[in-house]
């Protein structure tokens, strides 16, 4: 029994999304490269990468979700607008070259940023399959990508060999998941070319089907990542992955059940016919840029715990992340995870913070 379903079925998804529009209607998508690497940062031989979960960034109504209503956090259009002023100004005030964002709507709300923040940035999403929450992933960037943005169809099974989720499936039959929140695109920074790769990952880092899940997930981007390697590409995977890295600590010592953060930065390898999980070489090696934050800073999400509404030390944990393979690490000047408002029931901020890294080449 193979574990692997259409392994790296990338396509550019526009016959498709002709369908996953009308469940979208009510917002856009931007996938189209608009000036294929036209550049607008003020210092080219620099370049500052944020990444925002801004927690349900909802401007237009998405029934299935009830948002904005009472299906999330922002229970009318006003308090929705509201929260994007609120992220406009932690975007204006420390100015990234390229701003990755999850937890939004479309287009449309990626348009109101731009228009609180500044006309250098361009804006580019394109629809994934959540079509429950109708979340997606995109992004606001000064310097245009080189390629237009595509989704991979692939599927995986689950549980992978060697999980330690603490989930079996149902029968003979393994189950199968895909990668409903992400986008893949390229850049040209400087002399080198950069595969990225936008991802939000199923949540509850501990929830036994979850973490099964979220493996799944983690295999196709292995393969995404080992196929642009394989192409003499830099590798940038980045967004909420939903899961704690075991080699990076974070302020509590969270530990993952899973395996994620161990595949996708090739430290565990699920052979590719799905016989046996292995820890062996994947051609490849990513670093997580948050080990470069010290430990009391490595916090990224606000999980209330005790639900009394007040944030606590105890109840925040790192769960975003940037991974980057070796040339980029090199070229590393600051990292940062910028922690500028207290989280509290009621706050018109994200329960998410910032993650900020930048560039010298």
């Amino acid at each position: 029994m193979g574990i692997l379903i259409r392994l790296f079925g990338f396509r550019y998804f526009f016959a498709a999304l002709l369908l996953l529009t009308s469940a979208f209607s009510n917002d856009s998508q931007c996938p189209l490269t608009q000036s294929k690497g036209s550049d607008r940062r003020t210092h080219p031989d620099k370049l500052s990468l944020m990444q925002y979960n801004v927690e349900w960034a909802f401007i237009d109504y998405y029934k299935n979700a009830d948002c904005p209503g009472n299906g999330c956090t922002w229970n009318t259009t006003e308090q929705s607008i509201s929260h994007l002023n609120y992220v406009s100004t932690i975007i204006n005030k420390y100015n990234p070259d390229i701003v990755n964002i999850c937890e939004i709507e479309g287009c449309d709300e990626l348009d109101f940023l731009v228009n609180s923040t500044s006309s250098n940035y361009h804006p580019y999403l394109m629809f994934g399959t959540d079509t429950s929450t109708g979340q997606n992933v995109g992004m606001m960037t000064k310097i245009d990508p080189t390629s237009d943005l595509m989704f991979n169809s692939s599927r995986a099974s689950y549980p992978i060999p060697g999980s330690q989720c603490g989930y079996s499936a149902d029968g003979d039959d393994l189950d199968t998941t895909g990668l409903s929140k992400h986008f893949v695109t390229t850049f040209d920074w400087g002399d080198y070319k950069i595969a990225y790769i936008s991802i939000h990952l199923i949540a509850y880092p501990t929830d036994p089907s979850r973490c099964a899940k979220r493996e799944a997930q983690a295999v196709i981007i292995q393969g995404m990542i080992q196929h642009y390697v394989d192409s003499g590409y830099e590798i940038v995977v980045l967004g909420d992955f939903n899961d704690y890295d075991g080699d990076v600590l974070d302020l509590n010592g969270s530990v993952p059940t899973s395996k994620v953060l161990d595949i996708i930065k090739g430290k565990f390898v699920v052979d590719s016919s799905g016989s046996s999980g292995s820890s062996g070489s994947s051609g490849y090696t990513l670093y997580n840029v948050n080990e470069m934050v010290d430990v009391s800073e490595r916090y990224s999400n606000w999980w209330d715990k005790n639900n009394n509404c007040v944030s606590s030390s105890d109840e925040f944990v790192l769960i975003d992340h940037i991974l980057i393979s070796p040339l980029l690490y090199e070229k590393i000047h600051d990292v940062r995870i910028f922690h500028d408002y207290d989280n509290f029931c009621g706050s018109m901020n994200s329960d998410h913070y910032p993650l900020f890294v930048e560039f010298y080449f």
